[in-house]
């Protein structure tokens, strides 16, 4: 961890506990609106591929959501899904690939990410803004999805009609929100007292508890096909979360273990972007 890093961690750190002394749920406030900011952004350049697609944008509520689409009017449509702190210029790669499938792309930059509007993201908002790229541009064929959004999609195909011909390819998926929690308490040494009402602050913006949020819940109520990547020494996914979903042995559900490749090289290597795309 770089210096300039380590001194936000413990400003964050110093800032929560502080609250926290003085109150619970004041400290809860401000660690959700830390834990739903990406800090990061994207420093990669937009790929030159990009300069040949169709740019497109949509309002969610008052946030304009700006994408791309390639090849419309495509033998098969797709949507490229990016996780947090994260944008869809970093699957360029992926495609070329899907262009030479004669596929139509489909790829918009999440609320407080690339180019889209705001500064803060929830798992409800990420879904919203899927239903609304499906509905406009859809219907949709084949997904692709990493990391947060992973769990943002399958959370958004529990809502529709699925069949077995649906394409789901899961990279890196965040699998359960309370393990997601747990890392980001354990991370910051946040007052455990601290934990209930940031927990309630979650249920109460759908009436669900952070349990409810699970990509291992979700996905035994998606009729579709799954193609599921994950890396046994991912960091920020633990692979610990995967073992029980792989133990069920959904018929539906097919996966592809990794050794070495981490939560954000294994989108990147080459053999699984042929993989992910022979899949769709």
């Amino acid at each position: 961890m770089k210096l300039a890093q380590k001194m936000a961690v413990n400003y964050y750190r110093a800032k929560l506990n502080l609250l926290a002394l003085v109150s619970k749920e004041r400290a809860a406030k401000a660690a959700f609106k830390l834990f739903s900011t990406p800090i990061r952004k994207t420093k990669k350049k937009w790929p030159a591929v990009f300069g040949k697609a169709e740019r497109l944008h949509f309002m969610l509520g008052n946030k304009k959501i700006r994408g791309y689409r390639f090849n419309k009017g495509g033998v098969k449509k797709v949507l490229i899904i990016h996780g947090f702190e994260s944008s869809v210029r970093n699957f360029d790669q992926y495609i070329h690939p899907l262009l030479k499938k004669d596929y139509e792309v489909l790829a918009f930059d999440a609320p407080g990410h690339g180019d889209s509007d705001g500064k803060r993201i929830i798992l409800p908002m990420y879904l919203d803004m899927i239903a609304a790229v499906y509905h406009q541009y859809g219907p949709i064929d084949s997904f692709m999805a990493h990391s947060f959004g992973g769990i943002a999609l399958v959370h958004f195909l529990e809502t529709i009609a699925t069949t077995p011909q649906l394409k789901v390819a899961l990279l890196a998926p965040m699998t359960e929100t309370t393990t997601a929690i747990d890392s980001f308490f354990d991370f910051l040494k946040i007052d455990t007292e601290v934990r209930a009402p940031f927990e309630n602050i979650i249920t109460a913006i759908r009436g669900m508890p952070p349990s409810h949020y699970s990509t291992a819940r979700a996905l035994s109520l998606i009729n579709a096909a799954v193609f599921w990547v994950h890396d046994e020494e991912d960091d920020i996914t633990p692979y610990a979360d995967v073992v029980p979903v792989i133990e069920k042995q959904y018929p539906h559900v097919s996966f592809l273990i990794t050794k070495g490749l981490g939560h954000r090289r294994i989108y990147r290597d080459t053999k699984i972007v042929k993989a992910i795309v022979d899949f769709l």
